[in-house]
């Protein structure tokens, strides 16, 4: 979008850095600060940091915009894609961040998370508006389903806005703003493939606008088609098998790191079949078609790791897990609307979404504890005989189980939405008001389905002997010949029927549908004024119901599966709120003030599980000469709990942990999570302090620089299960409780529930700077126009408190945390047919801990204030996209997008427990682990 275009200036950084910026990275978007071209267009845009509908105004609270000359630039496969590269969001849900949560529902969503407070504190509005959630479990909205073609802009606020907006607010609001007036004909076909041939997708989209009854009415619909085939297993070069583990060697005093990142790590006690775990036989594995062998244990072994040897045969981090979903997704949008009257007009909107997502997912691994008897009908012979002559009865084996594959996954989600409104002007008190009157209704349906395996059918199959015919059959059929049990031939790979697999492998499923009811209305205009200007005001109310209904299979329900296990959430709730806010003009031409004014908001919440709650803001502008403004924003925000937070009965999953009480011998064990229902609001305290530069010396340049400090307080969250473990090996006895062992001693179940204990905060600047020249203001032989955009933001705080651990800090964690620097540059040439673009995104390097303290040998005592690793570096990462579009004739552009244009790889990040976890030897929360990206399309307008 050139300058001319926008309302809104961008807001960046000091003026030296952002100099620095726009002189050695090509910058990106245009934002709340750009220069408009005339006043009309500046009067044209009411932007998403305030309510207050009034010509040429500007909120004191910091808001980024993208234009739809941004998004046509970037030519995103998604508009998701291109926001969530925003420096103000960070580890917001991806479908690539998300293919391990087998029972959260999350898979395929992207969900954006502002300031990385998690994204259910962010707000996510559709012309001002709620939307569908798209998971039951946490939720969180996709917006995968907005209207791509039809975007007019968006606007990201960076602050809290619950007293404008309502909840969820805490971080701030992205909503997404429609080109309502579209008339004509447009679509945008494209596809893409990476440069290592996988990865393929298509976008087609097409959309329409009409005016009718001597334009009085209007019809806007679009359409659009989309589909992804993801990327099976993890087949790039870069992938090493970095693991991050507790070192079972170390003592306090020994001199050698808590922790380890080690390379070309695989697994000891599990195999593609099954592998030997204790006992003069450990080490033996069985392979293809049970075939039995030794497995090279390589330099170094720290259970269940080994580093070198045979450790590519047992790692599955290669072959079984999916990088990338396969995901189909189809939409629907109409808007419809009629002039009633000179004063009033009518509006509905319907909206139809639809996404399947298919993955599969960590296979269904077992660390040992199977015991393989020695009559058992698949033990070859040799084995048998080897353990006659060691005495042995028995043998305890591991697995990750091959033959069954990774843990398939598939996701359904239709979403629908029906608006009504009505919308005009009035005369009150002398003066025009606007007003606003709609009923909303959003349904969401989800469907979440895996095959994980049926645990006990599993061991029962595996425990398998011979009859008195020698037929193979289970050991529990010999005495209840119809429990319908199927051998299951552990001992290899290629081993197990299809018989065994279908009875074994389970249908996981749950179906739920979630049922918004909201009803608003607001009014808007100037009922007096001041000695500097017309006082503003926006008032209203808001009534939304909220209702979740969900079943599950019966198996789910009692824990039968190795993961997944859904279970049922129902609850409802309804909010009824009001609001005011206001805008005072305290002067205007002034000799100490071009400008001053003062923008107040309050807010009241009655929720019908929490009772009331009051969200505020105050800020002010103030512009002392022409070109420098200065900007303050403080606010009071809140987020209630979601349904599964409220209302959960018992999700569970399978992890790995490390017992303390046992030296820190790893075990599965399920994870239980249960909603609390007397949870009340959070409470978010945001202040923002900011400068704008806009100066007449520099016509088309504009920089500003944010300050942001937000404190979170009475946080929703939920103790882990590593500091339940851990806080009970230190002595807790009220969090032991929550800890289940069998009668060996093992650790089966943890149980976690959510709790108003948590406090968060994150503090940092923004930076964001923009250069527009005509090249003919240069020569008269140059045309065409050049942009030069960026952005950045420095973190300098991101701490959490889970009120019962000590407090944690996650800057600088690249493995899932806040990193330190992140920014986004982009430089624009565009002429009468010529469009291209260079952009460069990234982030500063990081750590795996933000205390730690990185040492080989002669390492002091670690502390969980100051732990000590062998490797604590992980590389940041700078990343070149490239766009070029050709305009055929009037209607129609060729374009040509390569994201990721130098195929960099991503730096080693250790997978294991920590901050976050890395599955694929890398972090996809921040890192391109895709590698060179083209996408070729073409556009029309007509």
């Amino acid at each position: 979008m050139t300058a001319s275009s926008s309302k809104l200036r961008l807001s960046t950084s000091s003026v030296a850095i952002a100099a620095f910026v726009a002189a050695f990275l090509p910058g990106s978007l245009a934002a709340q600060d750009a220069v408009p071209s005339s006043e009309e267009n500046a009067a044209s845009i009411v932007v998403t940091g305030s309510r207050i509908v009034r010509d040429g105004y500007e909120a004191p609270t910091p808001t980024t915009v993208l234009g739809a000359e941004e998004i046509l630039t970037n030519a995103p496969n998604n508009i998701a894609d291109l926001v969530n590269r925003l420096p103000a969001l960070a580890g917001s849900a991806t479908p690539r961040t998300n293919l391990g949560q087998i029972s959260n529902g999350g898979t395929g969503i992207n969900a954006l998370n502002l300031r990385n407070l998690g994204p259910q504190r962010t707000l996510i509005l559709l012309d001002g508006k709620r939307v569908p959630v798209a998971t039951i479990n946490t939720g969180l909205v996709d917006v995968n389903f907005m209207p791509n073609l039809l975007m007019e802009r968006v606007d990201i606020v960076t602050g809290g806005a619950s007293a404008a907006w309502g909840s969820d607010a805490v971080a701030g609001v992205v909503n997404f703003v429609l080109d309502k007036d579209f008339t004509g004909i447009k679509g945008d076909v494209q596809g893409g493939i990476t440069t290592h041939g996988d990865d393929e997708n298509y976008r087609i989209g097409l959309a329409a606008g009409t005016s009718f009854g001597d334009g009085r009415g209007h019809f806007l619909i679009s359409g659009e088609h989309a589909f992804s085939a993801g990327l099976d297993g993890l087949p790039r070069s870069w992938y090493t098998g970095a693991k991050r583990f507790r070192n079972p060697d170390y003592t306090a005093d020994n001199g050698q790191p808590e922790w380890l990142v080690l390379e070309n790590t695989g697994f000891s006690t599990i195999a593609p079949g099954a592998i030997v775990t204790k006992g003069p036989l450990r080490g033996l594995y069985f392979g293809e078609n049970g075939v039995p062998a030794q497995l090279n244990m390589g330099d170094t072994v720290f259970d269940p790791f080994m580093t070198g040897g045979d450790w590519e045969y047992t790692d599955f981090g290669k072959g079984i897990q999916d990088m990338d979903p396969r995901i189909s997704r189809q939409s629907l949008f109409a808007r419809l609307s009629y002039q009633l009257s000179d004063r009033v007009e009518a509006y509905s909107q319907f909206s139809y979404g639809r996404a399947s997502t298919s993955m599969r997912s960590t296979p269904q691994f077992n660390f040992g504890g199977i015991t393989i008897q020695r009559d058992n009908a698949f033990l070859p012979e040799e084995i048998g005989l080897r353990m006659d002559e060691l005495g042995l009865t028995s043998l305890d084996v591991g697995s990750w189980n091959a033959d069954l594959g990774g843990i398939q996954t598939d996701t359904r989600r239709s979403q629908y939405r029906y608006l009504l409104g009505f919308t005009g002007g009035l005369d009150l008190f002398g003066t025009d008001w606007g007003w606003d009157i709609s009923a909303n209704r959003n349904v969401s349906k989800i469907f979440n389905g895996s095959n994980a395996a049926i645990t006990a059918r599993y061991r029962g199959g595996i425990d398998s002997v011979r009859d008195e015919n020698g037929v193979i059959v289970c050991r529990s059929t010999l005495t209840n010949p119809n429990d319908g049990c199927v051998p299951f031939n552990i001992l290899g790979t290629g081993t197990v029927s299809d018989a065994a697999k279908n009875h074994v492998l389970g249908d996981n499923r749950l179906r739920g549908t979630l049922t918004q009811d909201i009803f608003t209305a607001s009014l808007d205009g100037e009922p007096f004024a001041t000695w500097a200007g017309p006082v503003s005001v926006a008032a209203g109310v808001e009534h939304r119901r909220e209702k979740l209904r969900s079943h599950v299979d019966e198996l789910s329900l009692v824990n039968s599966y190795w993961a997944g296990n859904y279970k049922p959430i129902n609850g409802k709730y309804n909010v009824t709120e009001a609001f005011l806010e206001t805008v005072v003009p305290l002067a205007l031409g002034e000799s100490w003030a071009e400008e001053l004014s003062i923008n107040a908001a309050i807010r009241g919440t009655d929720y019908s599980t929490s009772g009331f709650v009051t969200t505020w803001k105050i800020g002010a502008n103030y512009e002392p000469v022409d070109g420098l403004r200065l900007r303050a924003t403080r606010s009071r925000d809140i987020r209630a709990g979601n349904f599964s937070e409220l209302y959960a009965s018992g999700q569970t999953n399978t992890y790995l942990i490390s017992d303390p009480f046992r030296d820190n011998e790893p075990v599965s064990y399920f994870e239980i999570r249960s909603g609390n229902p007397g949870l009340k609001p959070e409470k978010g305290d945001t202040l923002n302090i900011g400068v704008v530069l806009q100066p007449n010396f520099a016509p088309g340049f504009s920089a500003s620089v944010d300050f942001f400090d937000i404190k979170v307080k009475d946080a929703v969250a939920t103790v882990g299960a590593g500091t339940i473990l851990n806080e009970c090996y230190r002595g807790d006895t009220t969090l032991c409780g929550l800890i289940k062992r069998n009668a060996a001693g093992l650790i089966t179940e943890i149980y976690v529930s959510p709790v108003n204990l948590a406090r968060r905060s994150v503090r940092g600047m923004d930076f964001e700077a923009a250069y527009s020249l005509e090249l003919s203001d240069l020569s008269s032989s140059l045309g065409g126009n050049f942009t030069l955009r960026g952005l950045a933001t420095r973190y300098t705080r991101a701490q959490s408190d889970n009120g019962v651990a000590a407090p944690s800090s996650s800057l600088g964690a690249n493995n899932g945390g806040t990193p330190k620097w992140q920014y986004m540059v982009q430089g624009t040439y565009r002429d009468d047919r010529l469009t291209a673009s260079l952009t460069g995104r990234g982030l500063s390097s990081g750590v795996y801990m933000t205390n730690g303290i990185e040492c080989a040998a002669n390492c002091p005592a670690s502390t969980p204030e100051n732990p000590t690793t062998n490797r604590n570096r992980i590389d940041g990462a700078l990343y070149l996209d490239a766009f070029i579009g050709f305009d055929m004739s009037e209607t129609t552009e060729l374009y040509l997008a390569i994201d990721n244009l130098a195929d960099k790889a991503p730096p080693v990040v250790g997978s294991g427990p920590g901050i976050g976890s890395a599955p694929y030897g890398s972090s996809a929360t921040y890192y391109d682990l895709i590698g060179r990206m083209f996408r070729a399309g073409v556009r029309f307008n007509f």
